[in-house]
């Protein structure tokens, strides 16, 4: 049943994943307190060339007061992120490594990467963050 779950909100996670704000109409569901602390959650590359790659990072500190692991990161496909995959100890960072490829985009986007963890919050929802990275591109 856990497996199924966890397939069902992958698949809720990839659709969004790949749309900018202005796309979605429904309004965003309440979060719970964060329980990672994120250096930032924006990340501005400027003006990108279509066919370009570029390189960025996202790095979060456990200020959770137990341990914290990533269960799974998505984002749209010209996105590729390597995250840590063990226990990240309470006062310890973490840190994401964003590739993006513009190959494909032709109109500047706003890219969502979803971070759902391992640890559930007091209600037993899974725990999701979201960062995030817009560019404007260049033909």
């Amino acid at each position: 049943m856990k497996r199924k779950i966890s397939l069902a909100l992958f698949a809720i996670v990839l659709f969004y994943s790949c749309h900018t704000a202005q796309q979605l109409a429904a309004p965003a569901p309440a979060q719970t307190p964060s329980f990672v602390t994120w250096d930032k959650k924006m990340i501005d590359l400027g003006v990108v060339k279509k066919g370009e790659k570029r390189t960025t990072f996202f790095e979060f500190t456990n200020t959770s007061g137990s341990g914290v692991q990533i269960d799974i990161v998505d984002a749209c496909d010209c996105t590729k992120v390597d995250f840590p995959r063990g226990v990240i100890a309470p006062g310890e960072k973490g840190k994401l490594d964003v590739v993006f490829n513009s190959a494909e985009k032709e109109a500047a986007e706003t890219i969502g990467i979803n971070i759902v963890f391992k640890q559930n919050d007091t209600a037993g929802n899974p725990r999701i963050e979201v960062v995030e990275y817009k560019f404007d591109i260049e033909q």
